[in-house]
């Protein structure tokens, strides 16, 4: 006969972090939950792993952000693991958590039950989210001292002036110009798309960016822990 602590069902989820750049502000997109537990309130985009349909955690977190926020093609990577029988007032409970990075520009229609708020005035948030958020904050910051992570912020192509105002939104602080464009030099993965140039109003055209090919194949492996 097994125990009552042998029978214990351990509910299993992923949950996800999605940051995004509002009008150069740095925000997570929150859902409105339907059901209980905290039916109403607004959350992190998450559910339960459909063992029958997803090829692993990596397919749910996808899943996950295709029917609750309508997000498709942002970067994910997988976060972190929150587990204990305080997290969820249903039980005992698992959930794998990803963070998402995605250009404001691929955000869905705004509609009811979405909404994107700026980081530092999440309020707080059911579950664990909080901490799921500020463990998805702290991944952000420390890949963006030495990667090139925040360029998933934009499209293909971006002016050096454009990434170094993201790099100083993520870290929240300002940066030299010559430093920054000295430590892009070093990373080497950035380089200019040829013959294309963005106008800047009063100031001559910058030239665009991207990250080289090797890099983006880089960091989408890393980000599925390949």
């Amino acid at each position: 006969m097994q125990s009552e602590t042998a029978s214990i069902q351990v509910l299993t989820t992923v949950d996800v972090v999605v940051l995004t750049l509002v009008d150069g502000v740095l925000s997570v997109v929150l859902v409105q939950r339907e059901r209980a537990p905290f039916a109403g309130v607004w959350a992190l985009p998450g559910g339960y792993i459909h063992a029958q349909e997803d090829a692993d955690a990596h397919a749910s977190a996808a899943r996950v952000l295709r029917s609750k926020a309508g997000i498709e093609d942002a970067y994910l990577e997988q976060l972190a693991t929150f587990s204990g029988p305080a997290r969820d007032p249903r039980g005992w409970s698992v959930a794998i958590s990803y963070c998402a990075l995605i250009p404001q520009q691929k955000l869905p229609t705004p509609r009811q039950g979405l909404k994107m708020v700026p980081v530092a005035a999440t309020g707080q948030l059911p579950f664990d989210h909080g901490q799921i958020l500020q463990a998805a904050l702290a991944r952000v910051r420390s890949k963006s001292q030495y990667s090139s992570l925040p360029v998933h912020f934009f499209g293909e192509s971006f002016t050096l002036p454009q990434l170094q105002q993201v790099y100083e939104s993520i870290l929240g602080e300002p940066l030299n110009k010559v430093s920054f464009r000295r430590k892009m030099d070093e990373l080497g993965m950035l380089e200019p798309v040829p013959g294309q140039m963005q106008a800047g109003g009063a100031h001559r055209p910058a030239q665009l960016h991207r990250v080289r090919p090797e890099f983006r194949l880089q960091l989408a492996l890393s980000a599925r822990g390949l």
